[in-house]
């Protein structure tokens, strides 16, 4: 499904680790520290973004470029692919959510798509600025969603299979254990073989 990405399901388990380190890592928020974006390609031509936390930022380039080289993928300038993603606020709701009922109430409340999952989980995406108010409305109606976030989508996905994906998402993982890293976002659609044997 254009946009959607398996690999956004795995990075979101691993937020809360970097959420984890950040409370408890060599970054804690205060002076000193700011956002930075890196961009870049993976195995396979993949788009990937990199959102991190830094005191350091040339060291955490170092690190980030080190990651991409050594899973073979290639740091990019700014805006090498940041276009290719948008800004979004995403509510999630469990297989077995009435999805046509919610799809109603949803668009009703503003939002602006509603994605089916093949597990039947439901995705509501919203515009950042009324996620707020949209969730209020579903949980209102009886719709609480199970996950609330502003992140970013693709707006186009890439599928790799065999060797281009495995190195994917090595590359994927190094990323999320550097300390600095506090977001990975790609393109990429990992097939089920690859994830099977993660």
């Amino acid at each position: 499904m254009a946009g959607h990405s398996r690999w956004a399901n795995i990075r979101r388990r691993a937020r809360v680790q970097a959420w984890r380190r950040g409370r408890h890592g060599p970054t804690q928020p205060g002076a000193g520290l700011e956002n930075v974006q890196y961009e870049g390609y993976g195995p396979g031509g993949g788009a990937v973004m990199v959102e991190c936390l830094t005191a350091d930022r040339p060291g955490a380039a170092a690190r980030v470029r080190h990651a991409f080289a050594l899973h073979g993928g290639n740091l990019g300038a700014d805006g090498s692919v940041s276009y290719l993603f948008n800004t979004v606020g995403l509510m999630t709701y469990p297989p077995g959510t009435d999805e046509e009922q919610l799809m109603q109430v949803a668009l009703e409340a503003g939002a602006e798509d509603v994605v089916p999952n093949a597990d039947t989980s439901v995705e509501v995406l919203a515009d950042p600025l009324e996620l707020d108010s949209v969730r209020a409305m579903l949980t209102h109606h009886g719709f609480t969603p199970a996950s609330a976030e502003i992140t970013r989508r693709a707006a186009t996905s890439l599928e790799l299979s065999g060797e281009a994906a495995q190195r994917m998402v090595q590359l994927l993982e190094a990323l999320e254990k550097l300390d600095e890293v506090r977001d990975v976002y790609s393109n990429v659609e990992i097939s089920d073989e690859v994830l099977a044997r993660i």
